[in-house]
């Protein structure tokens, strides 16, 4: 159940941030409503896309316009890494094919750490996937606040419903080293079930009886299914499935290695080592993939493609589909697994809710209708914004800002919980679809005789056999009395909080001797030094982020005004005498000269000063030039 928030919360305005693979939403609840913020362009998403050039960094449309000349430095797709192993083989695949270094960083335990290479003002940096989210974060911050009037803190971010404890932990140090306050992590279709459920409300009154609503969310990167059952005043998430790495980056690879191929056969040449083709060829089969959605075939024309050579083809949307068969298959085992896990049949379902830009593919809309026997799909809500307009539901109910409207949310865990047994198998004390918050408690004993000390290794997963499965963290307890095997009793209890925090304790009926762990730290979780030392970063970041932008619109200034200088004395050169004519020539010969020299973008109070120059010499020539057109007025009102 929601919780309201103190009031430190609520003097700052709380925004719902959907942070996307590909593109990154952010919305406010305001006067009795959600408005869907735009950006500084005008647009309502933003790419999650990040890059470094010699000078600056660049967020959203900036950074992907830049991405064909500088894809070694241009970050994308960086949800896919957090919270992730480098040894994980979904890791290792697409490192093959992203243009950028991924490199592994020891983190102790025989784990490995993803850490992305760039080349920023020539120097070699090293970031985490936290903080890269972390600046896609900080954007979305900055867009918001531009349109407030006052600095956003508090946020509710979402992330896909199959994330496990360790990304969800991540995307929450990302929010922190953007300076957010993360009211709450979400799941994404959780999210977009209040937003329809919302929509309903809003225009066509209130919901009479409980509704189940299937919510499918396929989107860049990620796929999630959840079961909601929607009431008056709540909602009660039934079941959750899906897949972390699935999602329309997938197929734009299949189209990439699709046309990697036939530039092969065509040509003899292979180009799937040089980055700055293939950044060309993926951002056009994006596009492709976009226009399939409306027309049945599509042109890809890229000039100088690799080696000099044009590349210009074509693709039907019956060869996409072919080229993606398996994946778009795969969407639909999700469904099935959550209906079953929500003990729901399909004819029970009264909704079918699609969201995420991906989910416009009209295959996926054909299969997903079919599974359902011909039902009718909902289309009222926008799927590329309908996340974000859940949270920032959520983030008004947290805030207390949505008054009486406000609703109960009652979600569940993705993945079931447990804990290591002596043989190596994984004991469920949790089971996936629980609903949070949650206690769980189970009694284990002793594995041999005279055991003087018992450890607890906590797991999220699925697999019988624990390792297997996604290592949470341990804690023992020491001091039992010798006993033999099966005597001491020990009460393990799994508690779960509304955030999705996990705390495990055990204790000892006999000697009442208890322990416990928070799961709030691991392997794979930046320690707080090195979060803070993110946090750090980021501020200096921001700081040359405004100075550049200051320097830039300085730089602007002055070549407006060299414009302006040049200009004036062109159109008035028969009234500047022949010295004074030099020496206005002689400046702006200069300052051109100096901005060519100076093409990098410097600090800005070097522009100002350039321009104080000109003022101070320009200024009293034209001040001189306009009473001498006063003189002339007056002498010709004498004679009139």
């Amino acid at each position: 159940m929601a919780k309201m928030a103190d009031k430190a919360v609520e003097n700052w305005p709380a925004v719902g941030i959907d942070l996307g693979t590909t593109y990154s939403c952010v919305a406010v609840w305001q006067d009795d409503r959600v408005e869907i913020i735009t950006n500084d362009l005008g647009n309502r998403t933003t790419p999650s896309c990040v890059a470094f050039t010699q000078h600056q960094r660049l967020i959203g449309e900036g950074a992907i316009n830049q991405a064909t000349i500088n894809p070694t430095n241009t970050i994308f797709d960086a949800k896919r890494l957090i919270g992730r192993k480098f040894n994980d083989q979904v890791v290792q695949d697409d490192i093959m094919l992203w243009p950028f270094t991924v490199i592994a960083q020891d983190v102790g335990n025989d784990n490995k750490k993803p850490i992305i290479v760039v080349n920023y003002k020539d120097e070699e940096k090293h970031f985490a996937p936290e903080e890269i989210s972390s600046m896609i974060l900080s954007k979305m911050k900055d867009i918001a606040t531009a349109y407030l009037g006052t600095e956003v803190k508090n946020a509710v971010v979402t992330v896909p419903a199959y994330f496990n404890n360790a990304q969800r932990q991540a995307t929450k140090d990302a929010g922190t080293i953007a300076g957010l306050n993360v009211l709450r992590i979400i799941n994404e279709p959780t999210a977009a079930a209040i937003a329809y459920g919302l929509d309903k409300k809003l225009t066509s009154g209130e919901v009479e009886a409980v509704k189940n609503v299937l919510v499918f969310d396929l989107g860049g990167g990620t796929f999630d299914v959840s079961l909601v059952a929607i009431g008056k005043d709540a909602f009660e998430v039934k079941a959750v499935s899906g897949d972390t790495h699935l999602g329309g980056g997938d197929f734009d690879k299949r189209m990439v290695n699709y046309f990697i191929a036939e530039f092969e056969r065509k040509h003899n040449k292979n180009m799937s080592d040089n980055p700055r083709a293939l950044g060309r060829l993926r951002a056009a089969c994006e596009r492709a993939k976009r226009n399939l959605s409306s027309t049945p075939e599509t042109s890809i024309d890229i000039d100088c493609l690799f080696d000099g050579i044009d590349f210009s083809t074509t693709i039907t949307r019956a060869r996409f589909e072919k080229l993606n068969m398996d994946l778009f298959q795969n969407c639909l085992e999700p469904i099935d697994k959550c209906l079953k896990d929500a003990k729901i049949e399909k004819s029970e379902v009264h909704e079918i809710v699609l969201v995420g830009g991906s989910s416009r593919t009209p295959i996926v809309r054909r299969l997903v209708q079919d599974f359902f026997n011909g039902k009718e799909l909902c289309q009222g809500i926008n799927p590329d914004e309908a996340v974000a307009y859940g949270a920032a539901c959520h983030a008004a109910v947290l805030t207390g800002t949505m008054g009486m409207k406000s609703h109960v949310l009652t979600d569940v865990t993705p993945l079931s919980l447990g804990i290591k047994l002596y043989y190596g198998d994984m004991k469920v004390i949790v089971p996936r679809n629980s609903t949070i918050p949650t206690k769980r408690n189970c009694r284990v004993s002793t594995a041999y005789d005279n055991q003087l000390s018992a450890s607890f290794n906590v797991y999220e997963g699925e697999n019988p056999v624990a390792v297997e499965n996604h290592y949470l963290g341990q804690f023992a307890l020491e001091g039992i009395p010798p006993a033999p095997q099966g005597v001491p009793k020990f009460d393990t209890v799994f508690e779960i909080d509304a955030d999705g925090i996990l705390t495990v304790s055990a204790e000892d009926l006999d000697t009442k001797n208890k322990n416990q762990v928070t799961i709030t730290n691991h392997s794979a979780r930046l320690p707080k030094k090195e979060i803070n030392r993110m946090v750090k970063e980021a501020k200096r970041y921001k700081v040359n982020d405004e100075a550049f932008k200051k320097a830039a619109v300085a730089k602007n200034k002055l070549e407006n005004y060299v414009d302006e200088v040049k200009k004036k004395a062109r159109e008035n050169m028969w009234k500047i005498d022949l010295k004074d004519k030099r020496k206005i020539d002689d400046v702006i010969e200069q300052t051109e000269q100096w901005l060519d020299w100076n093409n990098i973008f410097g600090k800005a109070r070097m522009f100002e000063q350039k321009i104080q120059r000109l003022v101070k010499i320009s200024e009293p020539i034209f001040k001189k030039m306009r009473k001498s057109d006063d003189d002339t007025e007056i002498e010709i009102l004498q004679l009139d």
